[in-house]
């Protein structure tokens, strides 16, 4: 048996007027995602327990079979996981987003105007991640380039009782309104607000301005987090598996869990993403004897972020032509049972730009267990409430896994 789990980040959404009152899921056309919908099953799931923030972080946890509420320790030491950090159990890791600041006046006045620089290159953003080492560096606090605006800051013996944002649940707001709270946090906003003064006037972001590109002219930091220490995956369902994905959370995740992780070239976590490289990936990947594939796709997510409705139907889209159909006539070609999950991490609405708590769909296909046939059944937030919810979602991957 093979097993996939698809994850088309931030694909779940909210009905939107200028498509009819259909959701994105509704209005793209996903042949592949829908015929398995109509041979499999259908609905919704929870992701994010009561109480948790609605992050990628939790959401992956529990797509993966990891009870967020049991296992999550915060964001940006499972990406420091993939990044090859090495961090001591009093460590404190934090996500350093570059970010693009807009407006006049002081910090505080300013807005977010990206939280992610324009997708800035992973070159580009290793070069000003290196200065901001250089400039704040110290032996007990470090900075570390990641993916395109994606980084990492260790403290040692760091703290992690502070009220820090997410940089995408805040855009077009004022700075001021949403910099750090919490005893000792002065530290990370005087950082925040010295890194505007010196990448304002950094060469690459003189020439991303004069190129018409959003400039990283700020370090944002949030995601603060220890050590996490997650059970093996292996030991809990008995299978060998590697995660895909252009974003070092899902890296870390699976790295912690004792997944392989894979990197694609040209993979950026947007809708310019390598779609067939990844495809590709996947199935080498269980050519060379690996069970299962945790397959992640960034870009719908990005999109809805960015507030690109046309983007994200149209990553949708992609992700069901480029990426699902191939692996579905690999597995044809082979003669193998095998299971298909596709669910989103979490939804991303458009309306709001950023993550929200609400179940999201999914559709769980068996090849050795076709259900009855239904031309109606669709993989989209309406369907899924017509059939099985799942309160918990750590309990989908149980359901999936189980033979």
């Amino acid at each position: 048996m093979k097993y996939l789990i698809l994850i088309p980040d931030g694909a779940g959404d909210e009905e939107i007027a200028m498509l009819g009152n259909k959701t994105p899921l509704q209005a793209a056309n996903l042949e592949h995602m829908d015929r398995l919908a109509r041979i499999g099953l259908v609905g919704l799931v929870r992701t994010i327990p009561p109480g948790i923030a609605p992050g990628s972080d939790a959401a992956n946890l529990s797509v993966m079979g990891y009870d967020p509420a049991v296992y999550h320790t915060g964001r940006s030491p499972l990406e420091a996981a993939s990044m090859g950090i090495r961090m001591s159990d009093t460590d404190v890791a934090f996500r350093t987003n570059l970010v693009t600041l807009a407006g006049d006046g002081s910090y505080e006045d300013l807005t977010i105007q990206d939280h992610a620089a324009g997708d800035i290159t992973s070159e580009e953003a290793k070069v000003l991640m290196e200065y901001m080492d250089e400039q704040f560096g110290t032996a007990q606090l470090r900075f570390y380039p990641g993916v395109s605006f994606r980084h990492a800051m260790i403290v040692k013996d760091g703290s992690t009782d502070y009220d820090l944002t997410p940089p995408h649940d805040v855009l077009t707001q004022r700075v001021g309104d949403h910099l750090p709270k919490g005893s000792g946090s002065e530290f990370i906003t005087a950082m925040m607000k010295k890194s505007y003064e010196l990448l304002s006037v950094h060469p690459i972001n003189k020439e991303r301005e004069r190129k018409g590109l959003n400039p990283a002219n700020s370090i944002w930091i949030w995601g603060q987090g220890r050590k996490p220490n997650l059970s093996s995956f292996f030991d809990k369902y008995g299978i060998k598996g590697t995660a895909i994905s252009a974003v070092d959370l899902i890296k870390g995740i699976a790295l912690c869990a004792g997944l392989s992780s894979v990197d694609v070239e040209g993979a950026t976590g947007t809708i310019h993403t390598n779609f067939d490289g990844k495809a590709q990936a996947a199935i080498e990947e269980y050519q060379r004897g690996q069970d299962f594939v945790y397959l992640h796709l960034e870009a719908p997510d990005e999109c809805s972020h960015q507030g690109d409705l046309e983007g994200k139907i149209k990553s949708l889209e992609l992700i069901d032509q480029l990426v699902l159909k191939p692996i579905l006539d690999y597995f044809s070609s082979c003669g193998e049972a095998f299971k298909v999950l596709i669910v989103p991490d979490h939804r991303t609405p458009i309306a709001i730009r950023t993550h929200s708590a609400a179940p999201v769909p999914f559709v769980l296909y068996d090849s050795d267990h076709e259900a009855e046939p239904d031309r109606e059944r669709t993989f989209d937030e309406a369907a899924g409430k017509k059939g099985r919810f799942f309160e918990n979602g750590f309990e989908l991957a149980d359901y999936f896994f189980a033979e």
